[in-house]
């Protein structure tokens, strides 16, 4: 069994509006999950820790980016 199995995954309002959907969950103590909701509930899985996960969001939040420019 997965451990993404039986998770609460949540959507954000604005990736719905450019189909480009993305879904999170907490997955368990210290992990977050992120998959694309257009493929369903055996879409592949991501797995970060919090910390990485966090470092994400406010990189992107202060107008970050990862990777090539």
């Amino acid at each position: 069994m997965g451990i993404h199995l039986g998770a609460t995954w949540r959507k954000s309002k604005r990736s719905a509006a450019h189909n480009g959907c993305v879904e999170v969950a907490v997955l368990a103590p210290g992990q977050i999950g992120v998959r694309d909701s257009k493929a369903g509930a055996h879409s592949p899985v991501l797995v970060f820790g919090t910390a990485d996960w966090a470092s994400f969001l406010r990189t992107i939040r202060e107008g970050g980016h990862f990777g090539p420019a």
